[in-house]
């Protein structure tokens, strides 16, 4: 009996220390890391130097001379639109927590409760890092997809129209899109996973380019103009 109640008391022990040991843990993952801020912080100016300036030289090298100024001007124009969308609503909108008083609303889009970034002060965290880290992260992946459709549309779409379907695009696209995979939509918790934004980003993206061009209509001048790339160099910069 000694033996049993010494091998008990050892397990009592063990399960004590695994449960301090696991609450330790969950107790550090809430607290700041600098390291996991530094990286995220690289990442984020490298996914932003996909847009401005890579996107732009991208398709600018590929359209024709006379249109190169309003292509580079419609990535440089969608970054600060979608800046401006994404502070006021998309960011609610895609990681909101949902309207827990309409269940059937929560699984697809975002609440309002993080407008104007409501809520997000200096020691806001979203897992190790600062809130406002995440939020200039996400920010630059609204503005990338974005910016792909122009590729779609380039050289026939005036600029104007251009940035009314942009701006509606990605608040009533984008965003829910993006809260059904990564915000906690039903895709999430469905298992979906989505590290490099192949749904978020390209498919949706993608989608959208094919929808507009075929809204479009065919290019004025196609089969009898000459539409070769103007500047291959840029493209390849």
């Amino acid at each position: 009996m000694p033996v049993i109640k010494n091998i008990v008391t050892l397990c009592a022990f063990a399960v004590t220390a695994l449960l301090a040991g696991a609450a330790g843990a969950h107790a550090e993952e809430a607290k700041l890391d600098s390291g996991d801020t530094a990286w995220m912080l690289t990442s984020t100016a490298i996914v932003l130097m996909m847009t401005i300036p890579g996107v732009a030289l991208f398709y600018g090298g590929m359209v024709r001379k006379k249109n190169i100024l309003a292509t580079l001007m419609q990535s440089f124009a969608i970054c600060c639109l979608v800046t401006v969308l994404w502070t006021v609503l998309g960011y609610s909108l895609a990681f909101g927590g949902g309207d827990a008083t309409i269940p059937w609303i929560g699984p697809w889009i975002g609440g309002f409760e993080k407008a104007f970034l409501a809520g997000i002060g200096t020691g806001t965290l979203s897992g190790t890092i600062p809130e406002s880290v995440f939020v200039i992260f996400q920010l630059t992946f609204a503005i990338i997809t974005a910016a792909l459709i122009t590729g779609a549309v380039a050289e026939r779409m005036k600029f104007s129209a251009l940035m009314w379907f942009i701006g509606l695009w990605s608040l009533v696209v984008y965003s829910p899109i993006c809260y059904w995979v990564w915000g906690g939509g039903f895709l999430g918790d469905a298992g979906v996973l989505d590290f490099a934004g192949g749904t978020v980003v390209h498919i949706n993206s993608g989608v959208a380019g094919l929808v507009a061009a075929l809204v479009l209509g065919k290019r004025v001048g196609h089969g009898r103009e000459s539409f070769a790339p103007h500047n291959l160099t840029f493209c390849i910069i």
